[in-house]
């Protein structure tokens, strides 16, 4: 099945008009401005390292033996890459019981004592709970650090980590790419969401902050968000760098937010990373930004076979590994599949990839 028939027939009562104005597609909670917004302030190790897991696409079902290879991966993953915070780009489950099936896959990482955040993905409200339940449900899992959403920003898990201690010298944003959006002037008349422009703004004032507590120097930063942006398919087209698998369309927005545009304009993301794409876990460097594609981290539930298994197939999943040291310019990133194979091993620094 297409991608496109399969946004079809999911749940798509949740879609919004684009016409319509952009509203949070949560409840809002107090916003506490962007001086009390800050969900977590990491630091490096004594080593001067820090590493980042990302955990995408787990499309888990509780009580389904095709999940269990995803579980498997997790439990194993976490074991062995012992990371200082874990994030997940969203799609976090796929079936009924819902808060059953995210409780599951997100104990190991709750129980890990490791800080983790989501930043929801398109399927994640669409089997009986809405955005806001199951984000609070997410929430309220021990070493969640994401905060309640924002007042006046579209979406649930919109939030900033920073690493450095008090001067951050790198800073993570994670932003809610939402479910779909409805076009009412075409036919094909369904698309996913995208980056709205209240999300922009939030983007903005804490970058603004950032590079004036920093001597009016961008501090380097990353954005995680599970539906990717158009240019990464631009990127592919045009021949672009890339170290990985590329085994499926990108399949981004219809609609192009100029999100890109502010990053280059603040001069502080080098890097965008994304789930979405199960058939995708490469690294892209198109201009001036790195474009991430996890690898899927689910079992049998997901629908594309990346790295299969006999002629059918089953998926073996995997997670990306990031390490950031203390002084050095870019960041070092791998994927780690179950069972511990590591592929793609690269250093990502000025706009060039150095294979490792």
């Amino acid at each position: 099945m297409k991608r496109r028939d399969f946004l079809k027939s999911t749940a798509m009562a949740t879609a919004a008009a684009v016409a319509a104005p952009a509203l949070s597609a949560c409840k809002s909670v107090s916003d506490k401005g962007v001086d009390g917004s800050i969900a977590a302030r990491m630091d490096y190790r004594d080593d001067g390292t820090f590493t980042l897991l990302q955990i995408t696409d787990t499309h888990f079902i509780s009580g389904d033996p095709r999940s269990d290879k995803c579980m498997e991966c997790v439990k194993e993953t976490l074991a062995e890459v012992r990371p200082d915070l874990i994030i997940h780009t969203g799609d976090i489950l796929f079936g009924r019981p819902e808060m059953e099936s995210i409780r599951e896959i997100l104990t190991p990482v709750s129980e890990s004592g490791i800080p983790f955040a989501v930043a929801l993905g398109n399927h994640d409200a669409e089997f009986g709970s809405s955005r806001e339940e199951v984000y609070a449900f997410i929430r309220g899992m021990k070493g969640c650090v994401n905060l309640p959403p924002k007042e006046g920003v579209y979406g649930c898990s919109n939030d900033v980590i920073t690493l450095g201690g008090e001067k951050p010298e790198r800073v993570f944003y994670l932003m809610d790419s939402g479910n779909s959006v409805e076009i009412k002037t075409r036919e094909d008349k369904f698309s996913y969401d995208y980056i709205r422009g209240s999300q922009i703004g939030w983007y903005r004032a804490h970058s603004e902050r950032f590079t004036a507590a920093n001597g009016g120097v961008p501090v380097p930063s990353m954005a995680f968000f599970h539906i990717p942006l158009r240019e990464t398919a631009e990127g592919v087209a045009a021949g672009a760098q890339l170290v990985g698998n590329n085994c499926e369309s990108s399949c981004p927005s219809d609609i192009n937010s100029g999100l890109l545009a502010q990053f280059l304009e603040m001069g502080d993301v080098e890097a965008v990373v994304n789930g979405h794409e199960h058939d995708c876990d490469y690294v892209l460097n198109y201009g001036p930004m790195f474009y991430i594609y996890g690898r899927c981290t689910g079992g049998g539930t997901v629908y594309y076979n990346l790295g299969a298994e006999g002629a059918l197939g089953t998926p073996i999943p995997g997670c990306r590994v990031f390490q950031f040291k203390k002084g050095e310019p870019g960041f070092r990133t791998w994927v780690r599949i179950l069972g511990g194979e590591i592929q793609q091993k690269i250093y990502c620094h000025d706009n060039k990839i150095d294979l490792l």
